[in-house]
């Protein structure tokens, strides 16, 4: 398996994301300290064939939770951190946010830019709101609330460019419409806290969840009552889930049993589990599948350490 790897000395990744524009361009957000306290940095990285080389490195004076690319500027992306704050960053300015906005009174864990309609993102917070920005506007234009407890994933639906879920600690994964102040529909996903949730980029109603009862679940959302399929196996929690853009079948796992999981889902019976990865040596928070290497994922881990591994039988 051909794998490189990035060490981030002193700062625990918490995410990881290809970039959309360019083949082997990746941002990793990591806090220092476990995230508990103290600074985070983001680091924008270029996959050579000597190796993952850092290009940009930005520290924030609290963690950085999570990171998207702005979809219709391939030199900005955007973050979210333990003080609340979701910044904007411009690759081609040094060491300074180009926007800082300060709305969320918790720790701001998820955020995820609209790849259908580009001109906007999304973020979930501890304070169990969500969310909606513009990167030319200074103050977030909706705001969410229904979630009991904190929000820890957003995935904006690829078929619908309205339209979004949210996973969180209260153990729901609701979804939303950005034209409508309620939920479209509520799903009782797990009996414990959601950390994940992720639409499948082919099978317009279907999406994954993953949760601290260890199990990831798979939803039809015309049938919102019961999961279509329960997937078992990792030890620890599920930490986030993410469907191949290159498959409708394939779904990756990270969890806190520091592996990462690649499963078919059209296997659900038996053996849907196709491979384990296991080269990490803490919690594994961040997961991506490139767009333009077929079968390439990214991972980061509180090891300190991101990799990029080409999965060969997905190529």
């Amino acid at each position: 398996m051909d794998m490189q790897q990035l060490l981030t000395p002193s700062f625990h990744g918490y995410s990881v994301k290809f970039s959309p524009f360019y083949d082997g361009v990746m941002a990793c957000c990591g806090a220092s300290n476990f995230g508990l306290i103290g600074n985070g940095r983001l680091t924008v990285t270029r996959r050579t064939p000597q190796g993952i080389i850092p290009e940009k490195m930005y520290d924030t004076q609290d963690g950085v939770f999570d990171c998207s690319w702005n979809e219709l500027n391939e030199h900005q992306l955007a973050t979210c951190g333990g003080d609340g704050s979701v910044k904007l960053w411009d690759l081609n300015v040094a060491q300074h946010p180009v926007m800082n906005w300060r709305e969320h009174d918790r720790e701001a864990f998820a955020i995820e830019w609209n790849y259908t309609r580009k001109d906007c993102f999304l973020t979930g917070s501890w304070d169990t709101t969500l969310k909606l920005w513009r990167p030319d506007q200074p103050k977030s234009i909706s705001t969410w609330k229904g979630h009991a407890q904190c929000v820890y994933a957003v995935s904006w639906c690829p078929h619908q460019p309205d339209v979004f879920a949210s996973a969180s600690g209260d153990g729901s994964v609701k979804l939303w419409d950005c034209k409508s102040p309620q939920p479209l529909q509520t799903l009782a996903a797990h009996a414990q806290e959601v950390l994940t949730v992720d639409w499948n980029k082919y099978r317009p109603n279907v999406l994954a969840t993953g949760s601290v009862d260890k199990s990831i679940k798979l939803w039809d959302v015309r049938q919102p009552r019961r999961e279509l399929e329960q997937l078992q196996g990792h030890n620890y929690a599920v930490r986030r889930v993410r469907f191949s853009p290159y498959h409708d079948n394939i779904l990756a796992s990270a969890s806190y049993d520091m592996t990462v999981r690649l499963w078919d889902i059209n296997i659900p019976m038996g053996q849907p589990l196709r491979s384990i990865l296991d080269h990490h040596t803490e919690f594994v928070f961040g997961l991506d599948f490139s767009l333009h290497a077929q079968g390439q994922l990214a991972t980061y881990s509180w090891d300190e350490r991101a990799t990029v591994v080409q999965i060969p039988d997905l190529s």
